[in-house]
Order: structure tokens, then sequence, then C-alpha cells
């Protein structure tokens, strides 16, 4: 039943809410259950899915953990919005790192950077205020809008412009209910990363029209080659008081499922998202807490290595993709994500499939070659895939050259 339907009906009739029962499933991680099916039933399937490295947490964040586990104190409730030495580690880790100074109670501990993402939209916006989105936007974006009562406003950039949006765009885009303007660099889905200069004219934009501005920052570590990342809120300080800026200890020091993010902002608005969590989780995990305490106390050596293995692949997944017949792939400058247009190859035979979008495209691929990638409708373009180049080199090498193989049929 859709959506649509469900609205329709009247509560008694209603099963689900329509408010929850118009949520879409996660693609990325739909994609990568599936993979993970298909390969436990014995098929030897390559994942570009999932935006997780496949490097293991480092060994003395493991370790601060495990000592975590041993102390009684960590065995009860702590305050809701983290451990005070966790928000303090985190106020100083974001001075250190993007000059970012902020204090200890303008920051809020959550499960995940999703958490930090949906609370933060939940303590901004009434029902019917507007989020301007650049978009290919991550999944969670839209809906995590949706359900705290407001309306994704989509602002298309596409490979011509490196994916990256313009002030003119988002000024035809604002209307007298536009409140916040999300804002990411680097980019998941695409790897942009905006210069200072970009970062400055978009933030000078959003503060001469009192806008707010969520920032997501998760991606500051992973950039390449002679692209920067520039901190919004540092670049453009008058936006501090209308700024919140989200973060985590995911993707920088491989820690995916430990599930630790944190939102930092005005008093007021981290306050009111506190008091969300403190009814929606209570704490995050003390001992999650205690690792993300060691990571983000440590030095950053081990993201460095991470992040030469990404450049490495990075540079591979970008230049056989181009040598596919049909498909465009601008090189990205941060995370790891490669977008490919694939355009070129929609309607062309493929062993006896024509495929009209990027989804069945996915599909084809999938079912074909084995090779697991997101199509483009998930993150609002459709006619683009996304891959993930976040796994081992032998992987990415073997699943882009099935890639190859299968495409080079398309006629």
């Amino acid at each position: 039943m859709t959506a649509a339907n469900t609205a329709s009906q009247s509560p008694t009739e209603r099963r689900v809410s329509a408010r929850v029962g118009a949520i879409s499933e996660s693609a990325t991680l739909a994609v990568d259950a599936k993979a993970k099916a298909l390969k436990a039933a014995g098929r030897p399937v390559i994942g570009f899915g999932a935006g997780e490295p496949d490097f293991p947490t480092p060994d003395y964040i493991v370790e601060a953990a495990i000592a975590a586990c041993t102390n009684p104190t960590y065995h009860r409730y702590t305050p809701a919005g983290g451990l005070p030495e966790l928000k303090a580690a985190i106020a100083a880790k974001t001075a250190r790192d993007s000059g970012y100074e902020v204090e200890p109670a303008q920051v809020l501990v959550t499960n995940g950077g999703k958490q930090a993402i949906y609370e933060s939209f939940a303590a901004l916006l009434d029902p019917g205020d507007e989020v301007i989105v650049p978009t290919p936007y991550w999944t969670t974006y839209p809906e995590s809008i949706r359900l705290a009562g407001g309306v994704p406003v989509d602002v298309v950039a596409d490979e011509t412009t490196g994916y990256r949006v313009s002030v003119e765009q988002l000024e035809a885009a604002r209307t007298p209910r536009s409140k916040v303007l999300l804002f990411v660099s680097p980019s998941n889905p695409t790897g942009a990363v905006y210069s200072r200069e970009q970062v400055e004219a978009i933030g000078r934009w959003a503060a001469e029209h009192g806008l707010w501005v969520l920032t997501d920052e998760i991606y500051e570590h992973l950039v390449y080659g002679t692209a920067e990342f520039h901190s919004l809120p540092v670049v453009v300080p008058e936006l501090r008081d209308k700024c919140v800026v989200v973060n985590g200890v995911a993707k920088t020091y491989a820690m995916t499922g430990w599930r630790v993010g944190w939102a930092i902002g005005p008093k007021d608005v981290i306050k009111a998202a506190a008091n969300l969590q403190s009814h929606a989780t209570s704490n995050v995990s003390n001992v999650a807490q205690a690792a993300a305490l060691a990571a983000v106390s440590g030095d950053l050596d081990a993201v460095a290595k991470m992040r030469e293995a990404f450049d490495r692949r990075r540079r591979t997944i970008v230049r056989m993709l181009n040598e596919i017949e049909g498909v465009e792939c601008p090189e990205p400058e941060g995370a790891f994500y490669a977008y490919p247009s694939v355009k070129g190859l929609l309607g062309k035979e493929i062993r006896g499939r024509r495929p009209a979008n990027s989804v069945e495209l996915a599909e084809v691929i999938l079912e074909e070659a084995e090779v697991a990638v997101v199509p483009g409708e998930a993150f609002g373009t459709p006619g683009y895939l996304r891959l993930s180049y976040a796994l081992g080199d032998e992987d990415l090498v073997e699943g882009v050259s099935r890639m190859q193989k299968l495409l080079a049929e398309a006629e």
C-alpha cells in the first residue's frame, strides 16, 4: 500500500501511521543487506553499496572500550547528552581540526550521525518549514526533514559543475517558508568538495537571508589532491548563532558500528535536542562513548593511512569507470564515493534487457555481474550510480572489471 493510500484511510483503518508509513527504507543499507545475503548464499557478490571503511577500528580505541567494560561507572545511566569528558574532548577536537571554538555545553553526543541530523531538524523545524537541500543528497536527509515536519526542497547539481550548487540556484529555491539550508562538503554521495570561496559565498548568502544552516562535516578528514576542507561557521563567523554542525567518529576512525556522532550548535537548540534524546534513547552506550573519547583525543595517524588507501582507490575507480562507454565519472575530491552518470547506457540492450532507468540498470549489474551498486534514484537524481570505494583494492578492481565486461555488451 502506498503512503498516499495510507494517508487517505481513517485512523481506525491505518495499521501504520501515515508519517512513518511514508518513510522509505535506506537504499544504501538495503543494497548492502542484499549483497550480504547473496554472499551468504554462496554468490561471489562484490558490494559497492555501504559507505563503510574496510579497515578495523584502531587498536587503541578498542582497548579503551575494553577497559570501559570493567568500569562500574559505565554500567549505569550517564547524562543523556553525553559524557562530560567526551563533550569536552569533542569541543577540543573541533578547535584542533577546523578552528571552530565551542563550549562543551554546545555539544550533544548522539547515537551516530543519523540521530544528530534528525534531532537537529526536529529542534529547528515547525510543520511546513522548508529546508533547501543540495542534490544529489544522502538518502537520510530528506527522510529526517519530513519526520521532523519539514519540507525538503531539492536544488539539483550535475556532473557539469562537479555536483556543486551555486548561490544563484539556492536563491531561486528560497521562499518565505525557507528556514534551513543543508550544506555538505565533502559530499555523500558525490565526493564534491566546495572551495573556500564557494563556502564563503554560500554562507554569506544564508546569513544575509537569516537562514539556519545544518552542515554535515563527517568527511572532514577525507579530502584529496589540492582540495581542502573548510568549516562553514569558521569561514562565515556571523553564522555561528544559526548553525548546527554534525559530525561523528564513523568515517574518520572506521567506527561505523560503534554508533557515536554529535551535533554542535547554539546552546538553546542543543538543549532542546538533548531533551528529545532524553526521551528517545537516553545516553549513548557508555562503552562506545569511551571508545569515541580515545578516538577524538588521539592523533590522526590512523586516519592518514586510511586516506592514502582511499586516494589510491579513488584514482583507480574513476579511471576504470571512465573507460566504460556511456559512463561519465567526475573525479571526487573527498569522502569515498564515485558518482558516475550512466545516462548513456539507459535504453540500450544488455543481455536481453533494456534498463530504462538507473534502478533497472543496477538490477542488471547485480544479477548479471554480481556487483552491488546504489542507483541514483536513492539520492534524488535518476541516471546515476553510487559506488563506495571503501573496500579492498582487489575487490574494487575485480568489481569494476566485471562491470566493464558486462556493460561493453550494451548496444
